[in-house]
């Protein structure tokens, strides 16, 4: 709704962006070893250098203040999952076709997409560090359902995994989309007028490096806990391991910065 005068291109965060993406291209092209952690090294590089210029404008309290809540919610988005081994356990053992999967995917992205119409107001309204220490509190109880079905112990309690996986897509699907809420209202608030689009878009790009940094250490887990189809006696340690790392992460970022955010 606000008009503002329009703002010369800015050939630096422009042509950085277009350099990265060719430089990107190339390493997966070439297939260079360690390509996935060179990238995401470079891009975090160049998302920070970018971030750094285009916050300039504002002071120097407001940058920390949104530069440790983006430290916060990396660490919140950046945890590791089971990967590919809990899918085919899934097929497997528990009996989940490919249809089941489906409606999984499709119940999340709908109790995701409501929790954050009904929930996104109040959270705004809320402390940085408060809401994020809830959902990994609240995300990390909520997911505790996928033990029972990795150490198989619906059998022991008669309940379907079916309804067990439900029931953990439905209490843990809104947790990620929610994280996202405190650092763009920040970004809402604080962004000058005729920058918005790009700070938008640099904190996107912040978090789904965190994405990409969660993906790493799924692989790096799974290197240690090897999974092979039709052998899952890995997948329960895996599983706690990953879910743990899920809990502390977060939890020390907050506790080391969330008094500095608020």
């Amino acid at each position: 709704l606000e008009t503002t005068e329009r703002l010369p291109i800015d050939w630096r965060i422009l042509g950085g962006g277009l350099a990265f993406g060719a430089v990107v291209a190339a390493l997966g092209i070439a297939q260079v070893p360690y390509a996935q952690e060179i990238v995401f090294a470079f891009s975090m590089a160049v998302v920070i250098w970018m971030l750094t210029r285009v916050t300039q404008e504002i002071d120097h309290a407001t940058r920390v203040r949104i530069a440790l809540a983006a430290v916060i919610i990396f660490a919140f988005r950046a945890t590791p999952g089971v990967g590919a081994g809990y899918t085919w356990f899934a097929i497997d053992v528990l009996g989940f076709s490919e249809g089941f999967f489906g409606v999984l995917a499709q119940i999340g992205s709908g109790v995701a997409l409501v929790s954050l119409w009904l929930l996104a107001d109040m959270i705004t309204r809320r402390p940085v560090a408060q809401v994020l220490l809830w959902l990994t509190v609240l995300g990390t109880v909520l997911s505790l359902p996928l033990l029972v079905l990795v150490f198989e112990w619906y059998k022991l309690i008669g309940v379907s995994p079916h309804s067990i996986a439900l029931f953990e897509t439905v209490a843990t699907s809104p947790f990620a989309q929610l994280s996202m809420v405190p650092l763009l209202t920040l970004v809402a608030i604080y962004a000058p007028a005729g920058r918005r689009a790009t700070w938008f878009a640099l904190m996107a790009s912040l978090l789904n490096l965190a994405l990409q940094a969660g993906e790493m250490q799924t692989k790096y887990l799974n290197l240690i806990f090897h999974i092979e189809r039709g052998s899952y006696a890995n997948l329960p340690p895996l599983t706690v391991v990953a879910m743990t790392i899920g809990f502390v992460l977060p939890i020390a970022a907050i506790l080391i910065f969330g008094r500095r955010v608020g």
